[in-house]
């Protein structure tokens, strides 16, 4: 565990310091119980009083959750493994969204997947000039989770599905725009705002040390509201019909990506559209991945993109032949296996 997060105290502040830079700081569910224990801990600790998240390395703060095991244990037939492991993410990611005491992230490089449900929810979320984020989980047959999806949902206009379909990344601007970071600060500053914060530097002196960020994305935003409407085969239809650049490259990715996750992910998204409690998203995720191995396509995206990589997965479903009841089974309620959150 000492060598993948260094947890501690420094000053007033709880660190958590993600330190896998070599695997891109990929979350393993020893991580994601390693901080869920923390943040526990220094609930009732009065000498905590901020907790401040980053990670070791320029190329990533966190580029997903670490999926090998989760695979191996899913072609063995284990689907209790990776429900255990999401039930379990997922809790921690309610706290972190929930937690009474202010959380401060860094996020540089890579935010994508896992490191999105631990970097996204804090109270302020500071990005660099690096920062690209992203949810590519409908690339490997899930859906946009983590906490991701209620982001997703408020993002303006029809950002949210042309993201969550897309896996398009989102530069500094971008994100902030979307609802998935606060402030734009150069990175070469970090080091002294995370000191002042050990030192007892209120969170409100955060704001002053932001800049400007452009959001490239606005340039595409009418264009995205339109596109992106409807159910997947008219989004389909509508980027397939359009030309230029910006939708031929959309299509590509709608056209790589899993059918049934996209059209689960849009069906989300308008669930989620006006909820407050990221609580309702996470149950909403899990009553999907939790079917993901045996009913979806996680096993075989994960295959094709991390295990043979010959980048061509063979869906279960073509983008015309998602039904409505498809979608409406894998989000339909889990009974006793539905996601709780007495242990948050």
């Amino acid at each position: 565990m000492s060598n993948d997060i260094h947890i501690r105290r420094e000053g007033v502040a709880g660190r958590i310091t993600l330190t896998r830079p070599k695997a891109l700081n990929a979350l393993t569910y020893e991580m994601a119980m390693a901080i869920d224990a923390a943040l526990s801990d220094w609930l009732a600790d009065d000498a905590v009083q901020v907790v401040i998240l980053d990670a070791e390395g320029e190329k990533a703060f966190c580029a997903g959750g670490d999926i090998q095991q989760l695979y191996e244990k899913g072609r063995a037939g284990d689907f209790a493994y990776g429900q255990t492991f999401w039930r379990d993410e997922y809790r921690l990611n309610a706290r972190l969204a929930r937690y009474p005491k202010p959380i401060v992230s860094f996020m540089q490089g890579f935010v994508m997947g896992g490191g999105v449900g631990i970097g996204c929810h804090a109270r302020v979320r500071i990005v660099g000039e690096s920062t690209q984020i992203a949810m590519p989980e409908c690339g490997i047959g899930l859906v946009p989770d983590v906490g991701g999806s209620l982001l997703l949902a408020r993002a303006p206009g029809r950002l949210g599905a042309y993201y969550g379909l897309t896996a398009a990344r989102m530069q500094a601007g971008d994100a902030i725009h979307c609802g998935f970071a606060d402030l734009f600060v150069p990175e070469d500053r970090w080091p002294a705002l995370i000191s002042n914060l050990c030192d007892g530097s209120d969170i409100s002196m955060l704001p002053g040390e932001a800049h400007p960020a452009e959001a490239a994305i606005l340039a595409h935003q009418a264009e995205v509201d339109t596109l992106f409407s409807g159910q997947l085969a008219e989004v389909e239809a509508r980027l397939a019909a359009a030309g230029g650049p910006f939708a031929e490259a959309a299509l590509k990715a709608v056209r790589r990506n899993s059918p049934i996750a996209m059209a689960v992910t849009l069906e989300m998204l308008d669930r989620l559209r006006q909820e407050t409690d990221i609580r309702a998203a996470l149950k909403l995720e899990y009553r999907f991945t939790a079917r993901s191995m045996e009913h979806a396509d996680f096993l075989e995206g994960i295959r094709a993109q991390i295990i043979d990589r010959d980048r061509n997965p063979a869906w279960r479903h073509g983008i015309a032949d998602v039904t409505e009841a498809a979608v409406a089974g894998m989000l339909a309620p889990l009974g006793a296996q539905e996601l709780t959150f007495e242990e948050e």
